[in-house]
């Protein structure tokens, strides 16, 4: 955490106050946390957003990932919001704001430059008893009508969250995310952290818990696990025991989510410069053996190139931190090179060998097959890039993919980078000769 937050121990608490009762009786009061964050640290299209909602009489906070990264003293990738105003109210607030998400409606807000406030209405637990507004309750003018809410599902082995378009309050939003370090609010105008889920006492432990149960929270969605190791991996944060437990023992629910969902987060956990710790997290844990049973079984063999893996996930780590993060292609490739070469080593058909190596794959992670193409494509390359061949290659749409792949595979090997492969290329050996000049044709004998 940075210096403007206290040490956990050796200086006094931050100075807190009681902050009002939000809604009736029994809604629990926040521990509330002023100084933490300056409203100057916010990027300025969120505070645009967060203002103008509340000159409209709506309540508007940060939320989420970025205030867990400002008390961490990290620079958030994205800075969303969460308020009281229903998706049409966002919508005719900012001309420049659209609507997306069927399971769940967001307000995309868009600025100069791509950038994106993601804006989303204060949700609840949608098994909480009492009516409720629910977003798939719209009425023909565009507007929310009252719903009854879901039958509760006492008894109920089967918790997984289908339907979570539930309207709600802030203290209700709070507590249905799924850790508390992502649990927090910031009131821009107080700058003040509104915290009811104990989230910067962790932050301030530097441990990662659900909000929660945690073997309720994984059953009622197991990608949250995929999501606790990265959390723990990128932040560098301990995992709470008995988060851990339920880590372990609730894994196999993964086969339930969606492969799309589960596929999505496996590259985060590739692209999030964590990548060789997120891995290991998830194989030593069973997590992998869930959804990626192949490479679980090549690492498990203790294969020749198995702990080549490691190094070349690291090498991805490298790759990130100048910079340089490479294609979801090359990810996969340095994911999956030693499997992959298993498979197709003593095929006497490679190219039938790879298809099929990634047909029950599929089915858990479905990878684009565009995408499939391109790696067979850099796969195949490496043989060449082996032996120094790259002759023909280098005007290859897939060339830089390639390279950066075998880049990573003789970091993972501890060898020396030629000059050719850390210019891009540029000083290839052998020289590509060009294209053969054409052949004049020779003048016809009449």
């Amino acid at each position: 955490m940075d210096s403007s937050t206290p040490d956990r121990e050796g200086s006094d608490p931050p100075e807190e106050r009681a902050y009002p009762v939000l809604a009736d009786d029994g809604v629990p009061t926040p521990r509330v946390f002023p100084g933490l964050i300056s409203s100057d640290q916010i990027n300025p299209d969120g505070v645009r957003v967060l203002r103008r909602l509340a000159r409209f009489d709506h309540t508007a906070y940060l939320v989420g990932g970025g205030v867990r990264d400002l008390l961490l003293g990290k620079e958030p990738k994205d800075f969303d919001v969460a308020t009281s105003a229903r998706p049409n109210e966002v919508k005719r607030l900012f001309r420049n704001c659209r609507l997306i998400g069927r399971r769940f409606r967001l307000a995309h807000i868009l600025f100069a430059g791509g950038h994106i406030i993601e804006t989303a209405t204060f949700r609840r637990d949608p098994d909480a008893s009492g009516p409720v507004e629910s977003l798939e309750a719209v009425g023909s003018d565009g507007e929310t009508v009252l719903s009854p809410s879901p039958k509760e599902r006492e008894g109920d082995t089967d918790l997984l969250i289908r339907q979570d378009n539930v309207f709600g309050l802030p203290h209700e939003d709070a507590i249905r995310r799924d850790f508390t370090i992502n649990g927090l609010f910031y009131d821009l105008a107080r700058q003040e952290v509104i915290d009811y889920v104990g989230g910067v006492a962790d932050l301030e432990g530097r441990v990662l818990r659900t909000i929660g149960e945690p073997d309720v929270r994984f059953r009622e969605d197991p990608v949250r696990i995929l999501r606790a190791i990265k959390f723990s991996a990128r932040l560098d944060l301990g995992i709470a025991p008995e988060v851990y437990d339920a880590m372990v023992s609730q894994c196999d629910e993964l086969s339930r989510s969606a492969p799309p969902r589960v596929f999505e987060e496996v590259l985060r956990l590739l692209r999030g410069g964590a990548a060789q710790r997120s891995i290991y997290l998830a194989w030593d844990m069973g997590v992998l053996g869930v959804i990626l049973p192949e490479l679980t079984a090549f690492l498990d063999d203790e294969a020749d190139d198995a702990q080549a893996l490691w190094g070349r996930l690291s090498a991805v780590d490298l790759l990130h931190s100048e910079g340089r993060l490479p294609s979801d292609t090359v990810l996969l490739g340095a994911l999956l090179y030693g499997p992959m070469q298993e498979a197709v080593v003593s095929s006497q058909n490679p190219a039938a060998a790879f298809e099929e190596f990634f047909e029950d794959m599929t089915s858990r992670l479905p990878i684009p097959r565009r995408t499939r193409d391109r790696l067979r494509l850099v796969f195949a390359a490496q043989r060449r890039l082996d032996r120094g061949r790259t002759s023909g290659m280098r005007r290859r749409e897939f060339f830089l993919d390639a390279l950066a792949l075998y880049e990573c595979r003789l970091r993972a090997d501890g060898q020396e980078l030629p000059e050719w492969v850390i210019e891009g290329g540029a000083e290839d050996v052998p020289r590509d000769p060009g294209p053969r000049p054409r052949r004049r044709k020779r003048p016809s004998r009449s």
